[in-house]
């Protein structure tokens, strides 16, 4: 995919996610590449990007990032995330203008991965935990999670929810209040889950106890999306509480050391994750996969598991991707079931549930 058709799909799916100043921004980025202007000249070098690797995503989180260091000059008066309005003509002018004259201060970010660490998608998450919670009731949760950045989602527990028909659950003191997060028939009633283990892997972890760590996460929310700024101001907090624990590891690092006996008595291990699994090439999603099974396999009823995610995902060979809410289980550690929950969007929320289901064979 050429860089000019990779920009355009970006503008294209910011503009669907509710975000009209990156859609017109990554638009016009893609027409200054094609005219050889100073988007291309910071570019150089990466015209080979797949599409997958979200470069747009990228330039637009350093651009941010400066923006945030107050390094940007006026392109801060477009930015809303600093209080400013975005508008067409001039907002471009300015991040143009910045691109050519900044250009290796752009370019310091391009080689790192967006690491949104989308505080939504714990929606979609722990919608699939409170149906696990309505199969074991009362089991302590083991929780791993793959592709973790600065483990905000493995905190899904400590924030609260409220479904569109008016319904919350979660602590009610806490500052995560994720609106709009269901709609359909999840199991607000089950328990709720009781996680006696956290821990997260990422190749480059974002620690969030540091300044650098949060202004890495907030450079790479969406500029005018203020809703997921104030998520994640209030993740943050509850962070400050509880520390979240991510290794600097491997995907396969992480799922070949977990021990299933390992934990208190009847512990309920879960491995989720949410929209990293693009990020892994092929030898290391085999390796997941093929460890994922074995760990299944060894599943019984005193030592369940469970495997949970919210990646881009084909229902039926003949449907197109979408963000599906996937839950893969082994009962008794007999062949894996896998039961489409619900479809989600790519920052998590509404996540419109169906059903939980005897579930659908998994592909072998």
């Amino acid at each position: 995919m050429d860089l000019e058709t990779a920009f355009r799909n970006q503008a294209e799916a910011c503009g669907r996610l509710g975000s009209p100043m990156y859609a017109e921004l990554l638009s016009r980025a893609a027409d200054d590449v094609v005219d050889g202007g100073p988007t291309a000249a910071v570019l150089a070098g990466y015209e080979d990007e797949p599409g997958p690797s979200a470069l747009a995503l990228r330039l637009a989180g350093s651009v941010h990032r400066l923006v945030l260091e107050r390094r940007a000059g006026a392109v801060a008066a477009y930015y809303p995330s600093v209080g400013g309005t975005w508008a067409d003509e001039p907002g471009w002018a300015a991040v143009r203008e910045l691109l050519a004259d900044q250009p290796d201060a752009v370019r310091e970010w391009l080689d790192r991965p967006p690491q949104t660490n989308e505080v939504g998608r714990s929606a979609a998450l722990l919608g699939g935990l409170l149906e696990l919670s309505a199969a074991w009731p009362g089991r302590p949760v083991r929780l791993l999670e793959l592709g973790s950045s600065g483990g905000l989602n493995l905190l899904a527990d400590r924030y609260r929810y409220r479904t569109r028909d008016g319904r919350d659950v979660g602590p009610r003191d806490s500052p995560v209040v994720v609106e709009d997060a269901w709609t359909g028939p999840v199991p607000t009633d089950a328990a709720w889950p009781r996680i006696v283990e956290r821990t997260g892997s990422d190749v480059l972890p974002v620690d969030v106890a540091t300044t650098e760590g949060r202004l890495t996460l907030t450079a790479y929310v969406w500029a005018d999306q203020v809703h997921r700024h104030e998520r994640l101001r209030g993740a943050l907090a509850v962070a400050a509480q509880v520390p979240p624990q991510v290794r600097a590891q491997s995907a396969g690092d992480l799922v070949d050391a977990i021990d299933l006996e390992a934990g208190p008595d009847g512990a309920l291990t879960v491995v989720w994750h949410s929209v990293m699994w693009q990020y892994l090439d092929r030898a290391e999603q085999d390796r997941v996969r093929s460890r994922l099974d074995a760990l299944g396999a060894a599943a019984s009823d005193d030592r369940p598991f469970a495997h949970l995610f919210l990646e881009p995902t084909r229902r039926s060979p003949d449907e197109d991707h979408e963000f599906w809410v996937v839950l893969e289980s082994w009962p008794s550690g007999g062949a894996p079931v896998r039961r489409f929950l619900g479809r989600s969007r790519g920052h998590g929320v509404p996540c419109d549930w169906e059903r939980a289901g005897a579930g659908d064979p998994a592909p072998a």
